[in-house]
């Protein structure tokens, strides 16, 4: 009989991480302290690394000596300039005024550089001590106390990955996309509101908890013939790791179709898929359009009426119109072949 089930498609796909920061130097320094343990999780903010500070700290004096006597010169500037200008027309010309007036600004100027300068100390002061920009795991670190690090160095320091969560890119073939699209054009297949995603590991254990589509890739591969799809996954116990190949189950919508287990089916030259039916006690050969598959079992679209008697066994022997008898049986989750009338019995 016709039902409605699930479409899903089963795709390879490969974890990446959602975030990982190459931590490099951003001033000139030899490294003091090594103040992270690799392997332990890290909040964004945490220190890892600290260098020598000495030269930055009278940098930093120095340029808070240059702030104080700026604003000694602006304030005597200032000071001269209302002098002139209280003197202009008696004891002082138009020329002295704004003479006094333009070393005020100039002053003024100075001491907005001077500012500046000192933020900037400040601010190289600060990133001796390398922090975490990101919440993750960090690794090896790649220098030892004692080394000498560069602003701009193309060798990180050290490299920290968020796992949680964590991104699985999963690739479908750019044609069953395509059919897919036509099913939905064709209302053969309707679009499940939420992308529902089943994750498998190599081990064949399923991950907890569901995927979150982050967005399809705007290009097929042109050496696969594949398109990634982006999804975001929970990852509280770091299981999932950058790298690994992984098996995605995603319900991409709901149609009309009839199952037929897949035992009973055979896939012959240029992928065609036939079954055979009991009509008049004899074998009948159909072939059949599958528009994809559900555990044991293939979902059929076209080729197949509701009611008809699909045989399960014997295929390998059975041929067109040979003569068959037929004993209703079912077939349960596992696949295996049970005899109707027992198992409703039990």
């Amino acid at each position: 009989t016709r039902a409605d089930v699930p479409r899903k498609s089963v795709l390879p796909g490969r974890a990446i991480a959602s975030q990982q920061a190459n931590i490099r130097p951003r001033v000139t320094g030899m490294v003091t302290e090594i103040l992270y343990v690799p392997g332990q999780r890290l909040a964004a903010g945490d220190l890892m690394f600290r260098l020598d500070s000495a030269s930055y700290e009278a940098e930093l004096e120095s340029a808070r000596a240059a702030v104080a006597k700026a604003e000694a010169v602006l304030s005597q500037a200032e000071a001269a300039a209302k002098r002139a200008a209280a003197l202009e027309g008696s004891g002082a010309s138009r020329v002295t005024v704004e003479t006094a007036q333009a070393s005020a600004a100039e002053a003024q100027a100075g001491l907005r550089a001077a500012e500046a300068s000192l933020r900037l100390a400040e601010q190289s002061l600060s990133w001796t001590e390398i922090r975490s920009p990101i919440d993750g795991i960090a690794g090896f670190p790649a220098v030892s106390v004692g080394d000498l690090v560069t602003n701009g160095q193309g060798d990180a320091l050290a490299l920290v990955t968020t796992l949680d969560p964590i991104h699985v890119d999963l690739f479908e073939p750019a044609a069953r996309l395509l059919s897919i699209r036509q099913q939905i054009d064709s209302g053969a297949l309707r679009p499940e509101e939420r992308l529902e995603v089943t994750l498998t590991l190599e081990n064949g254990q399923t991950h907890k908890g569901g995927g979150t589509l982050v967005a399809p890739s705007v290009s097929v591969s042109t050496t696969t013939g594949t398109q990634d799809v982006r999804f975001r996954f929970d990852n509280p116990d770091g299981l999932i790791l950058p790298g690994m190949f992984l098996r995605g189950e995603v319900v991409v919508g709901r149609m009309e179709a009839i199952r037929v287990p897949q035992r009973a089916a055979t896939i012959g030259q240029g992928g065609v898929l036939s079954v055979f039916l009991a009509e008049g006690g004899k074998a009948a050969k159909r072939q059949v359009r599958p528009v994809g598959s559900d555990g044991n079992d293939w979902l059929i679209a076209d080729g197949l009426e509701p009611g008809s008697a699909l045989i399960v066994d014997g295929l390998t022997s059975l041929r067109e119109g040979a003569e068959v008898e037929t004993m209703p049986v079912t077939i349960d989750a596992q696949g295996v072949v049970r005899d109707a009338a027992q198992a409703a019995g039990n």
